[in-house]
Order: C-alpha cells, then sequence, then structure tokens
C-alpha cells in the first residue's frame, strides 16, 4: 500500500464555518493534513491558539505555506480569495454561497430597493471571473455544498444511476429560527437573505441531482431552464408578534422564500427556505420520480428518538442543532456531521486534490446553483414572473 501524501492546508476565517471545516479535516483518512495556519480580520489569535496553528497577518504568506485554502468567511470575499488561490495554483475549498452581489459599497446600501437585475449581472460577471481563474490554475474550486455529500443524497444518487429513473418533481426545504451571525442580516454581507443563505443548500442537491440523472441516461447534465420566485420579510413587517424564539433584527433581506425551477426537460422542483421555524433544524429533500419515491431528511432524523423528563436533565448533551428545547421527544442526532456530509465532502476534496479524482460538488454546480437564485431574485421582484436562467 502506498504512503498517504501530506497536504499543507490553511483556513481563511475564524468563524462558524471555519470550525467545523477543521474538525472535518481531522477525520480525513486518505490524505495526511496538516493544518498549518488561520488568516481572518477578526477572531484569528483565538481560533489559532484552541488549535496549536500558526496565526498570517496576510492572505500572501499564508498561500507561501499551503497547498489547499479553506475560503470559509463571509461570502463577500470568496471571490476575492478563491482566486488569489487559484493564480498560485493552490486548491480552494469555498463554502456556499459560492459569490454574489455585495451592494455598491455604500454604509446605506439597501437590499430592498436596489434593483435586482443589478445583483444577477454582478454575480454572473464575478461567476465568470472565478471560473476562468480556475480554468487558468493547475488547482480546482471545490465547492463545499455538504448537502451534495449528504448519506441520503448520494444513496439517491446510486438509485438514479442503477435504474436510470426520471425525476418528475423534486421538493426540498432549509429552515430554522434564524441564523446566528449579525452579518448575515444585512445584504451588504451575506448576497442577499433567505434564498440565498438557506435556499442554496436543497437548490444545490436538486440541481445535483438532476445532473446525475441526464448524466447516467445521455451523458449529459440535465440543467435549470427558468425560475419563479417569492420572497416575503416576515419578521420586518409591523404586525409581527415577536416572542422572543425568532431572530428579528434583519435589515434589509427576505426571512422567507420559495423558488419553483423549471428544468430543461420540463421537470419541476419546489424548494422552500424560511428563518420563521421553531424546533432545530429542518433539512429534507424529496424525489418523486417514474419508478421511486425517496424522502431524504438530513436534520433531524430518526436514527435517534429520546423523551427527556426534564430540561435540565440535558444540560450539557449535545441534541441538535437549533433546538429551542431539550424537554420531552426530540431526535438527538448520533452524529451530526456525518449526516449532513460534513467529513464526506471534505475527504473527497483532498482526496481531488491529491489524487485527481472529480468531485461530486464543483465550480459548475456552484454556478449554476448561484444563477438560478439571483434569476430568482430577479423574479420576485416581478411578483413570481418566470425569468430565464443562464447556466454555466
Amino acid at each position: 500500500m502506498k504512503d498517504k501524501k501530506t497536504v499543507r492546508s490553511g483556513i481563511v476565517g475564524a468563524g462558524f464555518s471555519a470550525s467545523f471545516h477543521f474538525e472535518a479535516i481531522g477525520k480525513v483518512y486518505g490524505t495526511n493534513v496538516e493544518v498549518v495556519g488561520v488568516h481572518a480580520l477578526e477572531g484569528a489569535q483565538q481560533y489559532a491558539a484552541r488549535r496549536g496553528i500558526e496565526v498570517f497577518d496576510s492572505l500572501d504568506a499564508m498561500l507561501d505555506q499551503v497547498d489547499v485554502v479553506h475560503v470559509c468567511t463571509t461570502a463577500s470575499s470568496h471571490e476575492e480569495v478563491a482566486i488569489a488561490a487559484l493564480k498560485r495554483d493552490k486548491f480552494a475549498i469555498v463554502e456556499k454561497p459560492l459569490t454574489g452581489y455585495f451592494g455598491d459599497g455604500s454604509d446605506d446600501f439597501d437590499g430592498e430597493t436596489f434593483p435586482k437585475a443589478d445583483a444577477l449581472s454582478h454575480a454572473l460577471a464575478s461567476i465568470k471571473r472565478m471560473l476562468a481563474a480556475e480554468q487558468e490554475s493547475k488547482a480546482k474550486i471545490l465547492y463545499a455544498e455538504n448537502w451534495v455529500y449528504a448519506p441520503a443524497i448520494q444513496k439517491e444518487r446510486e438509485i438514479l444511476e442503477k435504474t436510470g429513473a426520471q425525476i418528475l418533481f423534486i421538493h426540498g426545504e432549509e429552515a430554522h429560527s434564524g441564523s446566528h451571525a449579525y452579518t448575515y442580516g444585512y445584504w451588504k454581507f451575506s448576497g442577499g437573505g433567505v434564498m440565498i443563505g438557506k435556499g442554496c443548500h436543497p437548490l444545490g442537491a436538486a440541481l445535483y441531482l438532476k445532473a446525475v440523472e441526464g448524466r447516467a441516461r445521455d451523458g449529459k447534465p440535465i440543467l435549470p431552464a427558468a425560475v419563479s420566485a417569492r420572497t416575503h420579510a416576515i419578521t420586518r413587517m409591523p404586525n409581527f408578534r415577536d416572542e422572543g424564539h425568532i431572530r428579528s433584527d434583519y435589515h434589509d433581506i427576505d426571512d422567507m422564500s420559495l423558488m419553483h425551477v423549471v428544468f430543461t426537460d420540463g421537470t419541476v422542483a419546489d424548494i422552500f427556505a424560511s428563518d420563521i421555524v421553531l424546533g432545530g433544524i429542518h433539512n429534507w429533500l424529496e424525489v418523486a420520480a417514474n419508478n421511486h419515491r425517496t424522502v431524504c431528511n438530513i436534520n433531524p432524523n430518526t436514527a435517534m428518538q429520546t423523551y427527556n423528563a426534564a430540561e435540565e436533565n440535558f444540560k450539557d448533551i449535545y441534541v441538535v442543532e437549533k433546538i429551542g428545547s431539550k424537554q420531552g421527544w426530540s431526535n438527538p442526532s448520533p452524529d451530526e456531521d456525518w449526516f449532513t456530509g460534513y467529513p464526506q465532502e471534505i475527504e473527497a476534496f483532498y482526496r481531488a486534490a491529491t489524487l485527481g479524482e472529480p468531485v461530486e460538488s464543483d465550480s459548475r454546480l456552484a454556478a449554476n446553483t448561484i444563477s438560478t437564485i439571483y434569476n430568482a431574485y430577479v423574479s420576485a421582484e416581478k411578483a413570481g414572473a418566470e425569468v430565464a436562467i443562464e447556466t454555466f
């Protein structure tokens, strides 16, 4: 058996995603990964101290020392960091969403009132710059859409490939009671609201499975052709009654959205995203095909069910992300990261970086996800009128 290759990695960002990326790196088994250090505008010293790694004062200094970069910053800087890595022939593992439009640079930028066609134009230009940089590089963009690598989605991939099924309808959702990051509430940092921040996950999985279906049957991916969408800001309505359970301090973003996607073969997908749902994370995807039906319960699922008689009993027990109470019946996740695909995607990305293996979640999937979402924002501005999608 050949010795495993050693790869040096650096992490850009020191927040939530940077933490679970580091944990997933520790589970990589096909490659020896040495996490050299971290570069971040805030929190780098504390992040590094807890993990025994170096702090880099600049991205360039980090790129001198690594082979792979984990881009775990706010989405507004994904393009800049990824292109810098690609220009140095360093693989860029880029968190979702890949890129987007983050305003005109003014302090008073309002995500509600600017023309959404402007957002689409800027987002498509950003995508094209990133794809061009990847084309010119010896390295790749590795799109960190964990839903693609979730075990339930990968099992559905196997079913599609082995049975030649035709997907007729996909129904998916990601929802919970609100993201914890302060920056998430502002379009200029997040590139939009819940439709991009959460909708990117079930949408990415839906686009992935339709592409799998097309390649398995005809050798060509089935792509999104058009989208109709609606967005709402329920928690910013004057009559919203805040009981303290749902985040309600968003500045200029949507907290409820629906995308209706029509594919090039005429089949459809409905994608919901919401920040106004209690009871923990609600991540699932249903596939209705001509020869089977699958429900992928990513989170929660019933691998484990527990009844807890008193809240304090579970004070030191992690149950599941975003759950409001640990009392009564709940669905503790025995290994939440595994069910949501985090270690699987990172393992695949390091096999790509070291062995040249193809990945399931690549720059094209990322690009088509972003194009669909920003066309959806254009549609929502037009009260749901259908908009054609430019694909990659």
